[in-house]
C-alpha cells in the first residue's frame, strides 16, 4: 500500500519558532520567579502573580490590535519591530526597582509578543498547504514548549543563583539571535494574502466573529488556558509549601511540565488536522480529572511529579487543538485569525492567575489554584457540550461539522 507523503515545513516556520522560544520563556518564567519578586519588591505573593495576568492582558488586547496595525506593513518589518521592542522592555524590567514600572514592562512586552504572534501565525499558515495549519502551528508552538522544557527552568535556576533580574537579562540576550533569524529569513511580503487584491478587508475579517463556531472555540480556548496558567503561575509555592519538595527542585518540576507541553503540542500537531473532536473530548475529560486528583493529592510528592508531566501534556494537547480549530474557523481572516486565537488564550492566561490569586488571598490556601483550574475545565466541558447539543438539535440529530481534514 502506497504511503501518503506529508509535506515538509518551510525553514522559515522553524526560524519563527526560535523567536517564539524567547517569548515563551518570558511568558512562563514568572512561575519560578514570583516568590523572589514578591520578596525583592516587597509586595504580596498574589500581587506578584498579577505580573502574569498583566502580560496576558497585554497579549489579549494587543493581539487583534497589533494584527490590524500591521496589515499594511511588510511581514519582515513587522516581526523585526515587535521582537526588538520585546527585547528592549526586558532590559528595562531587569534594571527597575519599582513594581509599577515592572508591571508596565510586562504589558509592553506582551503587546510586542502579541503582535509578533499574530503576524507569525499568519506568516506560518500562509507558507503551508491549507490542510496543514495544525502542523505549522505545532512547529510554531514548539518554540513555546522548548521554552517550558529548557528556558523556563533555566530562568528559575538563574533566579535561584543570581536573582530574578538575571532571567530578564537572559530573555533579552536570547532575543538577539532570533531577531537576526527573522531579518535574514522571513519574506518581506504583507502579513495577509500575498496578493493585495486577494486580501480580505478589515470588515470581512472582523465579520468572522459573528460565527457561533468560532466564538465557542474562542471561549473554550480561554477556559482551558485559564486553567493551565492558574496552576502554572503558582506551581513553585505549591511544590515547595504543599508537597514539601525543596526549592532546588522547582526548576526540574517546571522542566517536567515543559516536557509534557512538548508532548502535548506534538500530539495536537498529529491529530488536530484530522481527528480534533476525539482529542478535545477525551483530553478535556482527562484534564478535568487530572486537576481534581492534583488538588486532592498535592501533598504527595510522587503525585505532584507525575501530574506535572500529565497535566502539561493534556493542557497543551487540548489547547493546541483549540488554536488550530480557531484558525480553521477563521480561515478567511488570514491576518486577524491568529490575533483571535492569541487573544482567546491570553484572556484565559490573565483570568487564571487572577482567580488563583483571589482564592489564595481569600484564605483558601495554596491548593486553591488547583481547584480553580478544575472548575475552569469543567466550565469548558459544559460550554462545549451545550454547543454540541444545540448544533445537533438544529441538525435533527445529524453530526455537527467539525474540521477533520484527511491527511494529504
Amino acid at each position: 500500500m502506497r504511503r501518503r507523503r506529508t509535506p515538509s515545513m518551510p525553514p522559515t516556520v522553524y526560524l519563527l519558532a526560535l523567536a517564539v522560544f524567547a517569548q515563551g520563556t518570558s511568558e512562563f518564567m514568572l512561575a519560578g520567579l514570583v516568590a523572589d519578586i514578591s520578596t525583592d519588591m516587597r509586595v504580596p505573593l498574589s500581587d506578584a502573580g498579577l505580573l502574569t495576568s498583566a502580560f496576558a492582558v497585554g497579549m489579549a488586547v494587543g493581539a487583534p490590535l497589533m494584527a490590524l496595525m500591521s496589515r499594511r506593513w511588510p511581514r519582515r518589518s513587522s516581526l523585526t519591530v515587535f521582537l526588538a521592542v520585546f527585547a528592549l522592555v526586558h532590559v528595562l524590567g531587569a534594571v527597575t526597582t519599582d513594581f509599577g514600572v515592572l508591571m508596565t514592562t510586562r504589558v509592553l512586552a506582551a503587546l510586542a509578543n502579541a503582535g509578533f504572534m499574530a503576524v507569525g501565525l499568519a506568516t506560518a499558515t500562509a507558507l503551508v498547504p491549507p490542510n496543514a495549519k495544525g502542523r505549522a502551528l505545532a512547529v510554531l508552538l514548539g518554540g513555546t514548549t522548548i521554552a517550558c522544557v529548557a528556558g523556563v527552568p533555566a530562568g528559575a535556576l538563574l533566579g535561584e543563583l543570581l536573582g530574578w533580574r538575571s532571567a530578564f537579562w537572559a530573555v533579552a540576550l536570547v532575543s538577539l539571535p532570533a531577531l537576526v533569524a527573522v531579518v535574514t529569513s522571513v519574506p518581506a511580503g504583507k502579513t495577509g494574502n500575498p496578493a493585495p487584491a486577494g486580501r480580505p478587508s478589515v470588515a470581512t475579517e472582523l465579520g468572522t466573529l459573528r460565527r457561533p463556531r468560532l466564538l465557542v472555540t474562542l471561549v473554550l480556548g480561554a477556559l482551558v488556558n485559564g486553567a493551565t496558567f492558574c496552576t502554572f503561575t503558582y506551581l513553585a509555592p505549591i511544590v515547595t509549601d504543599v508537597a514539601g519538595i525543596g526549592s532546588a527542585w522547582v526548576a526540574a518540576l517546571l522542566a517536567l511540565f515543559g516536557v509534557g507541553s512538548f508532548l502535548g503540542v506534538r500530539t495536537a500537531g498529529r491529530l488536530s488536522d484530522t481527528r480534533p473532536l476525539p482529542l478535545l473530548v477525551g483530553g478535556g475529560v482527562a484534564l478535568l480529572l487530572g486537576w481534581v486528583v492534583f488538588a486532592l493529592a498535592a501533598s504527595i510528592p510522587a503525585v505532584v511529579v507525575a501530574l506535572a508531566l500529565v497535566q502539561g501534556t493534556l493542557s497543551f494537547a487540548v489547547g493546541g487543538t483549540l488554536i488550530s480549530q480557531v484558525l480553521y474557523a477563521a480561515s478567511d481572516a488570514p491576518t486577524l485569525g491568529g490575533g483571535f486565537a492569541t487573544a482567546s488564550l491570553n484572556v484565559g492566561a490573565a483570568a487564571g492567575p487572577w482567580l488563583g490569586g483571589i482564592a489564595i488571598a481569600a484564605g483558601y490556601g495554596l491548593r486553591s489554584p488547583l481547584w480553580v483550574s478544575a472548575l475552569l475545565v469543567a466550565g469548558a466541558l459544559v460550554v462545549g457540550g451545550a454547543a454540541w447539543a444545540m448544533v445537533r438539535g438544529r441538525a435533527g440529530g445529524a453530526r455537527p461539522a467539525v474540521r477533520e481534514t484527511p491527511t494529504p
